[in-house]
C-alpha cells in the first residue's frame, strides 16, 4: 500500500459514512447518516475487459465490499472495445454494480457505446447503444446504485448520465467525456451523426462543469472531484484528437477560479498515475498543445489528475478525503492479492 499526496502533505484516513443513505430494499425510506469530515472512497475503471477478467472483477468487488469506504466510482469502460455490446452484458454489469454493499456511481466510457460500431463488438449503431445505456444506467431516479444508495442530481432528461452529489462537504461531479476523441472517432457512415451528438453533449458538459463549480462555491465546498472516462492528454496532438479542447480550456478556467483543491479522475489508458497535466494558463490558441511532460509552463497547483488502474490490472485506488486538511485529497493504491499473476 502506498499513500500518494495530491497537493502536499497528506494524512492517512479511513472510511466513514455521511449524507443520506437508502437501503435498496427500502428505496423510498431514507435515513440521515452521521456527518463525517473524514472519509474514503474507491476509484476503479476500465474493467472487466474480457471473459478471462470476469473472475478478477468478482474478486475486486468482494475486496471493495470489505473496505472501509463511503462509496465506489467506476470511471467507464466496463467491457473491452472488441467485446460484443450485448444487452445481456450490460444487464450483468447493472446487477454487479447494484450488488455493491456500498453506494456505487458510474460514468460512461467509449467501449460501452462509441466503439460498438466495430465488427468485433457486434457492428452496432453506437447511438442506439447510447440510448440503451442511458435507459439502463441513468433512469429517472435521483440516487446511486448499490445496496445502500446516496442521493444525486442529474443534469437533465437528455443528459441524465451527468451527475453530481455533495458528500462530507466535497462536491463530486460525473461528466460524459469518453475516449475515442470524445466520441468523434467512429465508422464513416456514422460520422455526421457523431459530430451532431458531440456538439450537443459537449455543450451540455461545459454547462454542467460551469454550473457545478458555481454550486461548489455557493456551498463553500472544501474541494471538487470530477470523474470522466477519457484521458484527455496522452494522445494530443499525436492522433489529432481535438474533441477535448473546449473541455480542457473550461476545466483550467474553472479550477483556477475556484482556487481550492480540484481532482480529475479518469481511466482510458489503463495506467495508474497521479500528476498535474494542466498548465497555469490554457488558451484556445495553444491547441493542439504539446504533451504535458514536454511543457516547461508552470503547473496549475490546485489541480491534480488521478488515473485509475485498468485492464489487465484489476486493482483499485483509495481516495482519502479530509475537508479540514488544506490539501483535502490524498491517495493510496490497493492491490487485490487474488488478482496477482501466479
Amino acid at each position: 500500500m502506498k499513500t500518494i499526496k495530491a497537493l502536499g502533505c497528506c494524512v492517512l484516513i479511513f472510511g466513514s459514512t455521511n449524507g443520506v443513505l437508502a437501503d435498496a430494499d427500502h428505496r423510498h425510506e431514507r435515513r440521515e447518516a452521521p456527518h463525517a469530515d473524514k472519509f474514503s472512497i474507491a476509484l476503479i475503471g476500465d474493467l472487466p475487459y474480457s471473459p478471462a477478467q470476469e473472475p478478477e472483477f468478482v474478486n475486486l468487488m468482494a475486496d471493495l465490499d470489505q473496505a472501509k469506504i463511503a462509496f465506489t466510482v467506476h470511471d467507464g469502460d466496463f467491457k473491452g472495445g472488441s467485446v460484443p455490446c450485448k444487452d445481456e452484458l450490460y444487464q450483468l454489469r447493472l446487477k454487479q454494480f447494484n450488488d455493491s454493499k456500498h453506494p456505487f456511481f458510474y460514468v460512461f466510457g467509449d467501449n460501452e457505446w462509441t466503439d460498438c460500431h466495430r465488427a468485433a463488438a457486434g457492428g452496432y449503431n453506437p447511438f442506439e447503444r447510447l440510448s440503451y445505456l442511458r435507459s439502463l444506467f441513468s433512469p429517472n431516479d435521483q440516487r446511486s446504485m448499490g445496496q445502500k444508495q446516496l442521493p444525486l442530481e442529474r443534469q437533465s432528461a437528455e443528459f441524465p448520465e451527468n451527475i453530481r452529489w455533495n458528500y462530507g462537504g466535497v462536491l463530486f461531479v460525473g461528466l460524459h467525456v469518453p475516449g475515442s476523441n470524445n466520441g468523434l472517432t467512429t465508422r464513416a457512415d456514422f460520422k455526421a451523426t457523431a459530430e451532431q451528438e458531440y456538439a450537443q453533449r459537449n455543450a451540455a458538459n461545459l454547462q454542467w462543469l460551469q454550473d457545478s463549480f458555481a454550486l461548489a462555491a455557493e456551498q463553500h465546498a472544501a474541494g471538487v472531484m470530477l470523474f470522466v472516462q477519457a484521458n484527455m492528454w496522452d494522445f494530443i496532438p499525436a492522433a489529432n484528437l481535438t474533441g477535448y479542447e473546449d473541455f480542457i480550456v473550461a476545466l483550467a478556467t474553472e479550477a483556477k477560479s475556484f482556487g481550492k483543491p480540484v481532482v480529475l479522475v479518469n481511466g482510458d489508458s489503463h495506467y495508474f498515475r497521479i500528476d498535474k497535466p494542466l498548465p497555469s494558463e490554457v488558451k484556445d490558441s495553444e491547441f493542439p498543445f504539446i504533451m504535458p511532460w514536454e511543457s516547461s509552463a508552470p503547473r496549475l497547483q490546485n489541480f491534480t489528475r488521478v488515473e485509475t488502474f485498468g485492464n489487465p490490472n484489476s486493482h483499485w485506488v483509495k481516495a482519502n478525503i479530509d475537508r479540514h486538511d488544506p490539501n483535502v485529497f490524498s491517495f493510496e493504491e490497493h492491490i487485490v492479492e487474488k488478482n496477482l499473476a501466479p
